[in-house]
């Protein structure tokens, strides 16, 4: 086994992850763009999706008003290593759904991914609010699947782009190049709304809303600069 899949050292390195993630957020000098998209949703209540690339995982929590937000989910891979990441962002009030996007071409491989999809779609039929990562758990960073547009569709639920940034930040040597925060750094929200119609094809609007959110990312990091 390796060490980062024990479960005491998943324990301690959650909580001292946590920890580190609330000084950062309460220390951070964050700027704001098109706030007035989340304020809607959260004025308005009722089912919400938000996206946001998978090397923001670590930024994501912070843009989450609990006390005026709906009650939110993460949809996180049911993989060994996600264990730690989403006992980390649960104590911060992101309780998890478990599950992993199937590859199509490999569906034995599949990690609970049509029941996270079923458990997400009773949670948003309740009202609530599902943040994902279209990316996730393995890549590319930055391709879109069709499990986002698939969700939205099947829910009716409006999807919430968010693109986040910190500078400085320290950035691993992972896949997706992961972003971590600093105290006291300068930080960036940028959010898009998109929706999907019931009768629409998923795989049509996957372009469009890649470009989409990669430019609220990028426009974030623009933010997080000056």
């Amino acid at each position: 086994m390796r060490p980062i899949r024990n479960p005491v050292i998943q324990g301690v390195l959650s909580r001292l992850m946590a920890g580190w993630m609330r000084l950062c957020f309460a220390t951070i000098r964050w700027r704001h763009e098109n706030r007035d998209l989340v304020e809607a949703a959260w004025a308005g209540g009722g089912p919400v999706i938000i996206a946001f690339w998978h090397s923001r995982i670590g930024l994501a929590p912070a843009a989450w008003d609990h006390g005026r937000g709906q009650p939110v989910r993460a949809l996180i891979s049911l993989s060994p290593d996600g264990q730690f990441i989403a006992d980390a962002v649960a104590r911060l009030g992101f309780p998890a759904i478990r599950g992993s996007s199937q590859k199509k071409e490999r569906p034995e491989k599949a990690k609970g991914g049509s029941q996270a999809l079923r458990d997400a779609l009773k949670w948003l039929k309740s009202g609530g609010a599902v943040t994902l990562t279209p990316d996730g758990p393995r890549g590319p960073a930055r391709q879109m699947g069709e499990g986002l547009a698939v969700m939205a569709r099947m829910s009716g639920a409006p999807v919430l782009l968010l693109g986040l940034s910190c500078r400085p930040a320290i950035r691993l040597n992972s896949w997706d190049r992961a972003m971590l925060p600093l105290p006291f750094a300068r930080g960036a929200m940028v959010w898009d709304r998109v929706e999907i119609g019931r009768g629409v094809d998923p795989a049509s609007v996957i372009d469009a809303w890649t470009a989409r959110l990669t430019a609220v990312e990028d426009r974030a990091e623009t933010l997080a600069k000056t």
